[in-house]
């Protein structure tokens, strides 16, 4: 018959403290790894197969807004 040992023996060394670990959240509220998250909608999404191809849309119409943008006059 086994004994229940309630008390059982820490075997984790010292230097692998796990207290100090923060508790990822999942879902909305989670921190992305790789940088701000933008959602599209399904309309624009259909459009647009990756986000390499929603990119360089953006940047095409920066630049276009950059060099149409209208200079002040005195």
């Amino acid at each position: 018959m086994k004994k229940d040992n309630s008390e059982k023996d820490d075997e984790l060394r010292p230097e692998y403290d796990l207290k100090g670990l923060k508790v990822r959240k999942v879902g909305l509220d989670r921190k992305s790894f790789y940088g701000p998250t933008v959602r599209i909608e399904a309309d624009v999404a259909k459009v647009f197969p990756n986000s390499e191809s929603v990119n360089e849309a953006l940047r095409f119409l920066i630049r276009i807004a950059q060099e149409n943008k209208p200079t002040l006059q005195a």
